[in-house]
């Protein structure tokens, strides 16, 4: 009875944690290029009361043995990086990746981290940056008669001036890619860094060598589904309250068991 206690202990951490996760994906199902947290799970170890294929009499092995489970553990809470819903806004500076790679965007310490939103802004110089002032990699600089610009899917961006036919190349957006990008390291701000589990990032023209390409005038919103995470967090709410119910249940028998010499 006391290993049950601590069993269904296990079990209700497990449930906070899962509901921590769908209340952060609820939270920034508006947040343009989201991409939805997961928690996974594993099983704790086993105590072997009798082991798979030993003997119950003379002659006979046992089939199954007597293995009880101890519980479970988080073992992670990776991102799912499928693409997002487009919604367009006519923005000439709003920009949306049609399928892989990530914005490089260059950190005031002069790391470059990487990003899926592309609701970019001009700052004071006229350099394009993103929410945060932090400039596109490589930076990017719109002169002051610049009446308008055209970013391709390939990246190239062009600047339209004083109203003349003739359009001025101002850059090349790139895009980076990792081997896997659910071990990137998010650090907030719509931002990731590079880790040792996502690998180095390969940096490339948008729509080459499998890069996704770019629309201008587009936003990648949230790759969450409401729906999904209401379930999951009934589910989540469900296992919750009937490991709590294993835990009373179990704390019932102790009372029985401790009222037998009355």
């Amino acid at each position: 009875m006391l290993r049950s206690l601590f069993i269904a202990a296990t079990g209700m951490n497990a449930q906070k944690l899962s509901i921590d996760v769908v209340s952060n994906n609820l939270a920034n199902v508006s947040t343009y290029g989201y991409k939805q947290g997961r928690a996974e799970f594993q099983d704790l170890m086993y105590q072997a009361m009798k082991s798979p294929g030993g003997p119950t009499a003379e002659g006979l092995k046992s089939p199954t043995g007597e293995q009880i489970g101890l519980g479970v553990r988080p073992v992670s809470v990776g991102k799912i990086f499928k693409q997002g819903d487009f919604i367009n806004t006519n923005n000439e500076l709003d920009v949306a990746i049609e399928g892989d790679g990530f914005f490089q965007i260059t950190m005031p310490d002069g790391t470059i981290a990487y990003s899926r939103a592309g609701a970019f802004k001009l700052d004071s110089d006229g350099k394009i940056v993103n929410d945060d002032g932090y400039p596109l990699e490589p930076e990017l600089t719109v002169p002051q008669d610049t009446t308008a610009i055209t970013i391709g899917s390939d990246g190239l961006v062009t600047a339209q001036q004083n109203n003349q036919t003739t359009l001025t190349q101002l850059g090349q957006i790139e895009l980076a890619r990792f081997v896997n990008p659910a071990g990137l390291k998010a650090i907030g701000k719509n931002l990731y860094q590079e880790s040792e589990a996502s690998g180095t990032p390969t940096v490339s023209t948008p729509g080459l060598q499998g890069f996704g390409s770019l629309a201008q005038g587009f936003l990648e919103t949230s790759n969450v589904s409401v729906v999904d995470e209401m379930v999951n967090m009934i589910v989540s709410q469900r296992a919750y309250e009937i490991n709590s119910k294993a835990v009373q249940t179990s704390d019932e028998m102790l009372q029985l068991a401790n009222s037998m010499k009355r």
